[in-house]
C-alpha cells in the first residue's frame, strides 16, 4: 500500500475532510441567508448566485469521488444526445439501486457544467438535514410528504415557479420513490400483480403522479426527459464511505433521450409511458447483467479541475486557523481546553457520521414498506 493510499484509509484525514464540508457548508448556508435580500430586488441575479454557492458545496463531494477516489464513470449514448448535455433544461429519471446513485448524477452534471443548477423532488425530511437541506431550499428544490392529497399544491406551484429559472437545469426525479431493496421490491411486485401491471425485476413499480405532474407543469420549459439507467461494473455495490476510503469504481450509465414532445399529454397516457420505461429500464439492466455492457456508443467526459481547486481553496481556509487553534490548546496544557477541543472533535466526528448516514440504504426510510405501514 502506497503512502496516499493509507492516508485514505485514515480516520483523522476523514475527519478533517469532514471538517471542510461542514464548515464551509455553514458559511455557504449563512452567504445563501443573506442573499434573500437580493430575491425582491433581482430574483434572477439571486438565483445566479445560488447556483454558484451550491457548487461550492456539491463539488466537494464530487471531488471524492472524482479525485480522491477514482472511480470512473462511462456514458453508453449516442452523439447527438450527448451534444444537448449541458445546452437544455431537462427531466433526468435515474434508476435508486445504489447508496451513491445521486453522486454519480452529480459527476455527470459537474462535468457539464449544470452541477449547481440541478434539481430534485426531495422527500420533506431533507430539508431539515444541515446542509444538504438548507442548501436546497435557497435553491428552490421541490420538496413533498410524498402524500399526494398534501403535496399536490405544494409540488405544482413549486414546478411552475422554476418556469423561469436563468441556468440549464437537470431536474432529477426518482420515480420509483424510495431505493430499492428486496422487501420493498416484493411488496412493490404484489402491487404490479394486483394492477395487472407487467413485473419488474430489477426495478420498484414507479410511482407515476410526481411524474405526470413534472412533465405537464414544465412543458414549455424543459426541452426532453433523459433516462438513465446506472449500474457498476464487477456487479459492485459501493458506498458513501467506501469512497472516502478511496476505494476506485467503474460506474457504466446508459442515457437515453426522449423529447417532451414526444410523452403523452394526457395523465393516463402519460403514466403508461413511464411503465412501458420501467420495462426498457429493466431489459437493459438484464442485458447488463448478462453481458457486462450496456448498449450505445461509449462516452468518457474528461473531469474537470474545479472540483479539486474548489476544495483546496475551502481546504486552505479552514485548516490553517484548525491546526493553529489546536496546537495552541495542547501548548497551554490546561485540562480543560483538551478535554473541550477533543469533546468538539468527537461532536464533529459523530456529526460527519451522521450526514453519510443518509446516504446508506439500510437506513433509508420505510416508504414502500408495507409491513411498516400496517405497523403505522
Amino acid at each position: 500500500m502506497g503512502f496516499i493510499a493509507f492516508l485514505k484509509t485514515q480516520f483523522i484525514v476523514h475527519l478533517l475532510i469532514g471538517f471542510v464540508f461542514v464548515v464551509s457548508g455553514l458559511i455557504i448556508n449563512f452567504i445563501q441567508l443573506c442573499t434573500l435580500l437580493l430575491w425582491p430586488i433581482n430574483k434572477q441575479l439571486y438565483r445566479r448566485v445560488n447556483c454558484r454557492l451550491a457548487y461550492s458545496l456539491w463539488s466537494q463531494l464530487v471531488m471524492l469521488l472524482e479525485w480522491w477516489s477514482g472511480t470512473e464513470c462511462t456514458l453508453f449514448s449516442d452523439e447527438a444526445t450527448v451534444k444537448t448535455f449541458g445546452k437544455e433544461h431537462v427531466i433526468i429519471i435515474l434508476n435508486h439501486n445504489f447508496e451513491i446513485d445521486f453522486l454519480c448524477g452529480w459527476t455527470m452534471t459537474e462535468r457539464f457544467g449544470v452541477l449547481g443548477s440541478s434539481k430534485v423532488l426531495a422527500k420533506r425530511e431533507l430539508l431539515y438535514v444541515p446542509l444538504i437541506g438548507w442548501t436546497w431550499y435557497f435553491l428552490e428544490i421541490v420538496f413533498c410528504k410524498r402524500k399526494w392529497e398534501e403535496d399536490r399544491d405544494t409540488v405544482i406551484e413549486g414546478l411552475k415557479r422554476l418556469s423561469d429559472y436563468p441556468e440549464y437545469m437537470w431536474f432529477l426525479l426518482y420515480c420509483e420513490g424510495t431505493r430499492f431493496t428486496e422487501t420493498k421490491h416484493r411488496i412493490s411486485m404484489e402491487v404490479a400483480e394486483s394492477k395487472g401491471l407487467p413485473k419488474l425485476k430489477y426495478h420498484l413499480l414507479p410511482r407515476t403522479k410526481g411524474f405526470t405532474t413534472a412533465v405537464q407543469c414544465l412543458r414549455g420549459t424543459v426541452s426532453a426527459v433523459y433516462d438513465v439507467t446506472l449500474n457498476f461494473r464487477g456487479n459492485k455495490n459501493p458506498s458513501l464511505l467506501g469512497i472516502l476510503y478511496g476505494k476506485k469504481y467503474e460506474a457504466d450509465m446508459c442515457v437515453r433521450r426522449f423529447p417532451l414532445e414526444d410523452i403523452p399529454q394526457d395523465e393516463k397516457e402519460a403514466a403508461n409511458w413511464l411503465h412501458k420505461l420501467y420495462q426498457e429500464k429493466d431489459a437493459l439492466q438484464e442485458m447488463y447483467n448478462q453481458e457486462g455492457i450496456f448498449p450505445g456508443k461509449q462516452f468518457k467526459p474528461p473531469r474537470r479541475p474545479w472540483t479539486l481547486l474548489n476544495f483546496l481553496f475551502w481546504a486552505t481556509v479552514l485548516l490553517s486557523p484548525l491546526f493553529t487553534f489546536g496546537f495552541g490548546v495542547f501548548a497551554s496544557g490546561s485540562p480543560l481546553l483538551i478535554l473541550a477541543f477533543l469533546g468538539l472533535v468527537g461532536a464533529a466526528s459523530f456529526g460527519v457520521r451522521r450526514l453519510i448516514g443518509v446516504t446508506e440504504i439500510e437506513k433509508g426510510s420505510s416508504y414502500g414498506n408495507q409491513e411498516f405501514k400496517k405497523k403505522e
